[in-house]
C-alpha cells in the first residue's frame, strides 16, 4: 500500500521562494536566462582578457623595475605622462593616429558601400562569386605578405612602379625616404586588404531590403540612381552610423600590422607614419621603458573613450533615436 507524501513538510530553497517572492526576477529569468548562458563565455573571456589587465595600468605612474614588481616599483606620478608631452613626440604620434585612421574611416565607409552597390547588381551570377572571392581574398593576407608586396611595388632599383615611371622618362622615386606620400599609400594599401571584408554587411542588409520597394520604385518611374538614393541608402544609415561609431571608438588604436610592416619601420617615415601603437612598441623594444609605453598606451585608451562619449552625444543632438546610448 502506498504512503502518502506530507507535502506541507516540505519547504522551498531560498532561491525558489525569493523567486516567488519576485514575479518580475522570474519573469526576466525565464525570458533571458537561456541567452545569458549562451554569452557566458563571451563574457568570461572579455573579463579575463580585457578587465583583468587593466590592473596593469598602475605601471604607467610607477617607475617600472623588472626585479621588484608592480607592485614593489616605486611609485612616481604623472612623471612618465610629463616625459612623453614634454617633447614633439606626442604630438606627432597623436597627429598622425588620428588623421590617418580619420582617413580610413571616410574612404573605407564610402568603398565599402559602393562596392556592394556594384556587388549587388550582379549577384546570382557567375562573375559574383568571382568578383566576391577576388576581392575578399586580400583579407586573409598578412600584412607581412602585404609588405612585401608593396616593396615590390615601390622598391628603388626595381620596382614596378619605378619601372613603369621610367618608361615615361620620369626619375625613379625613393618611397622610403618620401613621407609626404605615403598617407596616401596607407589608405590605398587599407582599401586593397579590406574593402571585400568590409563591403559583406552592407551587402548583406542589401539583400535584405524587400523587393516590392524597388518594384513600386519602377513603377513610379524611379531611376537606378534614385533607387539607391532614397531606397537602398536610407536602410543603409542606421549601420553607417554604427560602423562608424565603434570606428571612432578605436581612432587610437591603429593596426600595428599596417604601420610596422607595410612602411617597414622606416625613420625616415616617421613624419607621417609613427603611430601610438609603433610608438609603444618601439618604447619596449628599444628604449626598454615600460612605464612611458604604459603612459601611452593610458593616454590612448582615455582619449579614445572620450571621443565616444563626444560621438554618441553628437549623434543624439542630431537624431536621438540613432544615438547608441
Amino acid at each position: 500500500m502506498a504512503t502518502a507524501v506530507n507535502t506541507s513538510t516540505v519547504r522551498p530553497s531560498k532561491a525558489t521562494d525569493r523567486l516567488q517572492r519576485h514575479p518580475r526576477l522570474q519573469r526576466w529569468i525565464r525570458n533571458n536566462g537561456a541567452p545569458l548562458m549562451m554569452c557566458l563565455p563571451a563574457i568570461l573571456l572579455l573579463f579575463v582578457f580585457a578587465y583583468l589587465p587593466m590592473f596593469g595600468v598602475i605601471i604607467a605612474f610607477k617607475e617600472y623595475r623588472f626585479d621588484a614588481g608592480i607592485l614593489g616599483s616605486e611609485w612616481i606620478g604623472l612623471t612618465n605622462f610629463k616625459f612623453l608631452f614634454g617633447t614633439d613626440i606626442a604630438w606627432r604620434i597623436t597627429r598622425n593616429t588620428l588623421l590617418l585612421n580619420f582617413l580610413f574611416i571616410i574612404t573605407g565607409t564610402v568603398m565599402n558601400i559602393l562596392v556592394a552597390l556594384l556587388m549587388n547588381e550582379v549577384q546570382g551570377t557567375l562573375r559574383a562569386r568571382f568578383y566576391q572571392s577576388a576581392m575578399f581574398l586580400p583579407y586573409f593576407i598578412s600584412w607581412v605578405v602585404v609588405g612585401y608586396f608593396v616593396y615590390a611595388f615601390l622598391n628603388v632599383d626595381q620596382g614596378i612602379l619605378n619601372q613603369f615611371l621610367a618608361r615615361f622618362g620620369i626619375d625613379a622615386i625613393a618611397w622610403y625616404r618620401k613621407p609626404d606620400y605615403w598617407p596616401t599609400i596607407l589608405v590605398i594599401t587599407s582599401l586593397w586588404k579590406g574593402v571585400g571584408y568590409g563591403s559583406l554587411l552592407y551587402l548583406a542588409i542589401m539583400l535584405g531590403i524587400s523587393p516590392e520597394y524597388y518594384e513600386a520604385a519602377k513603377i513610379d518611374g524611379a531611376t537606378k540612381i534614385q533607387q539607391i538614393l532614397y531606397i537602398t541608402l536610407p536602410h543603409l544609415i542606421p549601420v553607417v552610423i554604427i560602423l562608424t561609431m565603434f570606428s571612432i571608438a578605436g581612432i587610437f588604436r591603429s593596426d600595428f600590422g599596417l604601420f610596422f610592416n607595410v612602411t617597414r619601420n622606416q625613420p625616415t617615415l616617421y613624419p607621417t607614419t609613427d603611430v601610438i601603437d609603433t610608438f609603444v612598441y618601439r618604447a619596449l623594444r628599444q628604449m626598454n621603458d615600460l612605464g612611458m609605453s604604459a603612459a601611452a598606451g593610458v593616454y590612448q585608451s582615455v582619449v579614445g573613450f572620450v571621443l565616444v562619449l563626444v560621438a554618441n552625444w553628437i549623434v543624439r543632438r542630431i537624431d536621438p533615436d540613432r544615438a547608441l546610448f
